[in-house]
């Protein structure tokens, strides 16, 4: 569960980012290391529904800034 961990530490960690109103890239960064962590929970609990919820949520949040921000 070590995993699932990192994933709410990390939405926590967004959330007061976005509540200090910080740089968009650094929220870009954050999304995209929330992803690499949601990715490491499905791997590590693969019939885990919450945990490819958690996958598909940080993809389509990802999917809104462009690659080279």
């Amino acid at each position: 569960m070590d995993e699932a961990r990192a994933v709410l530490a990390r939405l926590e960690r967004i959330e007061a980012l976005e509540r200090q109103q910080a740089p968009a890239r650094v929220l870009l960064e954050e999304v995209r290391a929330l992803l690499r962590e949601a990715e490491a929970w499905a791997r590590a609990e693969p019939a885990g529904a919450q945990a490819m919820e958690a996958v598909e949520a940080c993809k389509a949040a990802l999917a809104v800034f462009p690659e080279d921000a």
